[in-house]
C-alpha cells in the first residue's frame, strides 16, 4: 500500500525513493525555457534534432530518436525487431517484466523468457539455451535484453566483456541484442568506459534523461538509421508525437553538458549511505556490492516488514525510502541528496528499528 500524496507532501525530507524524483535545477529551468522550438513530427524542432545528435554520438550509432520515456524506448525497440508470438530473453527482475504494464505482451505481442541471473547479470550460456529451436510450434527468439544497470538486485553494472560475448551468442543465432540504458550512464561512470563502448555490441539501446541527469522528462533510443526510421512510425503510432518538444529536450542537452560528471558523487553517497544502514542492528546488506547509486537492504531483523518499515521513516522521520518486496528495501541517491541528508536518512532507520525492537520487548 502506497503512502498517501498528502501525508508524503507534509512529511518529505529526504527522498531515497528514486532517482526520478531528482528535480530540474533552476539553470536546466533558465535553458528550458530559452529553447528554440519547431514542429517535432515533422523533424523541425533545432532542440530536439540537437538532442538527438548529441546521443547518437554518445552511444556511438547512427542516429536517435527523442521519446517522453524509458518505457516506450522499449516498447518501440520491441515492436521494431518483434512480431506477435515471438520471444525476448531478458533477467527475471528486469524492468519490463515487473513496471512496464505488460507492455511486451499487450503492444509488441511478444512473450519473455525470463533467466535467472546473478544479481541481474545473465550469462552468454544461459541465454543460448533459451533460444528456441526453429521449429514452427515453438515461439520465435528475436530479442535478447539486457538491463543498464540491473535495477532491483541494486544497480549492477554489465561489464564490456560479458555484453560482448551475449552479442556474438545474439548474432550466431540471427537474434537482436537490445540494451534498456535506464542507467547507462551510471555503468559507464563506475565503470570508467565510455558510454559508446558498453553500447558498441548492441543493436538498439537507449539513455534515459529523467534519472540522475536530472532532466524532467524524456529518454533517447539510438541504433542505425534504418531501426530509427522504422522506431518513428512506431512513436507515431503510440501517439509520441510532441510538437514544440525544444522545451523539455533542453533539459536533456543541459544534463548532458553538466550533470554527467557528477554522477560519482551519487555513487559515493550511495557507498556512505550502505555503510551506514549496515552498522544498524536488524538491517542486513553488504556495502561491498554497491557499485552505482542503488542500495539494496533488508529489514526483517527489524521486525518489520518493508512497507512497516518505509511508512515509519517517512511519518516519523520525513525520510523516504521505497519498497522492494517482502522485507527487501531500496534506497537511490541522486542530485538532490546531499551529504547531510545521508545523515538524516541512516538516523531515521536506526530510529525505526531500535523502536520496533523496544515494541518488541
Amino acid at each position: 500500500m502506497s503512502t498517501p500524496p498528502s501525508v508524503v507532501a507534509a512529511n518529505l525530507r529526504v527522498d531515497l525513493y528514486s532517482d526520478t524524483n531528482t528535480r530540474p535545477t533552476p539553470a536546466m529551468r533558465r535553458f528550458m525555457a530559452e529553447a528554440e522550438v519547431g514542429n517535432e513530427q515533422e523533424r523541425e524542432d533545432p532542440t530536439v534534432n540537437e538532442l538527438q545528435e548529441m546521443a547518437a554520438a554518445l552511444l556511438g550509432k547512427e542516429a536517435a530518436l527523442y521519446l517522453p520515456s524509458g518505457t516506450m524506448c522499449n516498447q518501440i525497440a520491441y515492436s521494431v525487431w518483434c512480431r506477435p508470438g515471438d520471444e525476448i530473453i531478458m533477467d527475471q527482475s528486469a524492468h519490463p517484466i515487473h513496471y512496464e504494464s505488460g507492455g511486451p505482451a499487450a503492444i509488441t505481442g511478444a512473450m519473455v523468457y525470463p533467466l535467472q541471473g546473478d544479481r541481474g547479470i545473465f550469462s552468454a550460456d544461459q541465454a543460448r539455451s533459451a533460444i528456441r529451436p526453429l521449429k514452427h510450434y515453438y515461439p520465435r527468439t528475436r530479442v535478447i535484453s539486457i538491463e543498464q544497470t540491473a535495477n532491483m538486485t541494486g544497480g549492477v553494472c554489465w561489464k564490456v566483456e560479458q555484453i560482448e560475448t551475449l552479442a556474438a551468442v545474439a548474432r550466431e543465432h540471427d537474434l537482436r541484442l537490445h540494451m534498456d540504458g535506464a542507467r547507462l550512464l551510471n555503468a559507464a561512470t563506475a565503470l570508467e568506459t565510455p558510454a559508446a563502448t558498453l553500447t558498441a555490441s548492441c543493436d538498439s539501446c537507449w539513455l534515459d534523461l529523467t534519472k540522475g541527469l536530472g532532466a524532467p522528462v524524456g529518454a533517447v533510443l539510438a541504433g542505425s538509421r534504418a531501426f530509427i526510421e522504422e522506431a518513428w512510425v512506431f512513436k507515431q503510432r503510440f501517439g509520441g508525437a510532441m510538437r514544440q518538444a525544444g522545451i523539455i529536450a533542453a533539459a536533456g542537452i543541459y544534463a548532458l553538458r553538466h550533470h554527467v560528471s557528477r554522477l560519482v558523487e551519487d555513487h559515493t553517497h550511495a557507498r556512505i549511505l550502505a555503510e551506514g544502514l549496515a552498522a544498524i542492528p536488524g538491517i542486513q546488506l553488504n556495502p561491498a556490492l554497491v557499485e552505482t547509486n542503488i542500495v539494496i537492504f533488508d529489514v526483517a531483523g527489524t521486525g518489520l516488514d518493508a512497507e512497516q518499515f518505509v511508512a515509519r521513516a517517512l511519518a516519523e522521520h520525513g525520510v523516504r525510502f521505497s519498497t522492494v518486496r517482502g522485507s527487501i528495501v531500496r534506497a537511490v541517491t541522486h542530485l538532490d541528496i546531499s551529504r547531510a541528508d545521508l545523515d538524516t536518512a541512516v538516523a531515521a532507520a536506526a530510529s525505526a528499528a531500535i523502536h520496533q525492537r523496544h515494541q518488541a520487548r
